[in-house]
């Protein structure tokens, strides 16, 4: 399976926030508070840094991708 690292569904958690008009830790505690709203593979920590899929930020949200308007 090949996985394209430039695909715009993929993003750091502090960009997920501000695209979804969130606070920069938004991701974070939604996961910490409620981790089985997250699909599947959506979110990961990599070291420090949490990195999550649009669809993970719309499942959480409600909110479809605010950049495809």
């Amino acid at each position: 399976m090949k996985i394209n690292l430039n695909c715009d569904d993929i993003m750091d958690s502090k960009e997920a926030a501000r695209i979804w008009g969130k606070s920069s830790t938004y991701v974070r505690l939604s996961y910490k508070q409620n981790p089985s709203k997250f699909p599947e593979g959506s979110i990961r920590k990599f070291g420090t840094s949490w990195v999550v899929t649009t669809e993970a930020m719309e499942a959480v949200t409600g909110i479809k991708d605010p950049r495809k308007k």
